[in-house]
């Protein structure tokens, strides 16, 4: 009996992915069979989860301008510097011989989003994405004022061109590079500094080319993809998509199509009695109408769909005009649809929540065991020792010093086990800047009979007002036995 009626259901999932002409939907909704590309006018959504977003991404808007204005101690709060190597994470300096604590942070970020997709589904695409924000929270409601919905924007793009049609083109295009540049300049903030970027603003171009080549280029990027590119930067670029056939499975929860109450699909109106052959979906085609990646939710989960709730949103209302229950598309998992069972904690949640962990306390130890200094001490290339009169053999060496804290420090070296080893800097002794690498070159001599060997090891500590700072080693050459 179980297994009849599991087999049932397997076929009754089997026809909902199947279209009119029976043929399995395998080609993207935005493209057409000759491969041209399909443009997708979305109708104007509306609706309690809409609203939410709206205010979800006033808010991440909000701190997306705001963030690189803010400083901590007269450095940025946030700065990723790929060109010099510097990154500056809520107020903290990282150096580039921090790179393994950057490299082990973005694990730990892509861990969680796997972890979170495997609960949630691509919920991320829809309420946090950037990408997703700025297209349906600021182009798209820009698009919908000055050329009105859906329906409006198809007249009018097949008219003939008016002067009204001119000027409403005209004014969308120069709003959306306005707001390009803007999120350019933005974006370069967070890589130069605000203060590089009004530099480059208020002072003339000559002096800073490479910096208003890069402020053009970002500018133009982003206003090629809200402009033209729009939603196939989800379908076809972005890898998040392809990644949910492998993270998703039946207990993700994502935006579904409740097929069992769904189908058969047919018209239904207000106080018509409900049919036993009639499903609660009308075929209205709403749900399909409000997608900006231009889907039909009911064939099944799709890479393009990045869960933005507008057909939710369509589907309630729907529902409620024909006084049927809302959430006939609702976020949900397979398994809480198919089997009306539903459980958050699985083998694949558990196993990624081990590892993320394991990463978490991974990097906590390592940040709490930063220095505030690191040295680096290596022989300057090239040279050999040198062998005094007085029977003292002397290394000439290149240090650097990187300087992670918002503190100066005046820098002095001593040797552990090189018994009467001296250390001369060349000029005077390093006086590092906070958040700064000082270079410089250093003699280390010691007496020819207290050397083992050629080769000998050194253990150096740097010292700044008797306070050990930190702890390094070097090799020391000389004369055979």
């Amino acid at each position: 009996m179980i297994d009849n009626d599991q087999s049932s259901l397997n076929n009754e999932i089997d026809s909902i992915a199947i279209d009119d002409e029976g043929t399995f939907r395998d080609q993207l909704s935005t493209v057409d069979k000759s491969g041209k590309r399909i443009w997708v006018y979305p109708k104007k959504p509306k609706g309690r989860f809409y609203n939410y977003r709206k205010y979800i991404s006033y808010i991440l808007l909000l701190i997306l301008f705001v963030t690189p204005w803010i400083k901590v101690s007269g450095r940025p709060f946030l700065l990723f510097n790929v060109i010099e190597g510097e990154f500056i994470l809520f107020g903290v300096y990282f150096a580039p011989q921090d790179f393994h604590l950057l490299v082990i942070g973005m694990l730990i970020l892509m861990l969680f989003i796997a972890l979170f997709t495997v609960v949630f589904g691509r919920v991320f695409c829809g309420w946090v994405c950037p990408q997703t924000i700025f297209m349906e929270m600021v182009y798209r409601r820009i698009e919908y004022w000055i050329e009105g919905d859906a329906n409006a924007q198809i007249r009018l793009n097949k008219s003939d061109w008016t002067s009204e049609k001119i000027m409403k083109k005209s004014a969308k295009q120069i709003l959306f590079f306005t707001i390009a540049v803007l999120i350019g300049n933005t974006f370069l903030a967070y890589i130069i500094g605000t203060d590089q970027v009004v530099q480059i603003i208020s002072e003339p171009i000559n002096q800073h080319w490479s910096g208003f080549i890069a402020m053009v280029v970002f500018s133009f990027s982003f206003y090629f993809v809200f402009a033209s590119l729009r939603e196939q930067v989800c379908t076809t670029i972005c890898p998040y998509g392809r990644l949910q056939g492998v993270l998703l499975d039946e207990q993700s929860l994502a935006v579904q199509y409740d097929f069992t109450r769904g189908e058969p699909r047919g018209k239904i109106r207000k106080n018509q009695p409900v049919q036993d052959n009639t499903g609660d979906c009308i075929d209205c085609n709403l749900c399909v109408k409000v997608c900006p990646t231009g889907i039909d939710i009911r064939d099944g989960i799709q890479l393009e769909c990045v869960n933005c709730t507008a057909c939710m949103d369509a589907c309630d209302e729907v529902m409620e005009k024909v006084e049927r229950p809302k959430g006939l598309i609702r976020i949900a998992s397979l398994a809480s649809i198919t089997n009306k069972k539903f459980n958050i904690i699985n083998k694949r949640s558990i196993a990624y929540t081990i590892v993320l962990l394991i990463l978490i306390v991974l990097e906590s130890f390592l940040f709490i065991g930063r220095s505030e200094l690191e040295v680096i001490l290596l022989r300057t290339p090239g040279m050999l020792y040198q062998e005094h009169e007085e029977g003292v053999i002397s290394n000439l060496y290149n240090y650097q010093i990187i300087n992670k804290s918002d503190k100066e420090f005046i820098v002095d070296f001593k040797i552990d086990n090189g018994g009467d080893a001296i250390i001369e800097f060349v000029g005077q002794p390093p006086h590092t800047l906070s958040q700064k690498t000082t270079e410089g070159a250093l003699f280390i001599k010691i007496p020819k009979d207290q050397l083992s060997g050629r080769k000998s090891d050194l253990e150096l500590k740097a010292y700044n007002r008797d306070v050990e700072m930190a702890s390094f080693s070097t090799t020391f050459f000389g004369p055979k036995n």
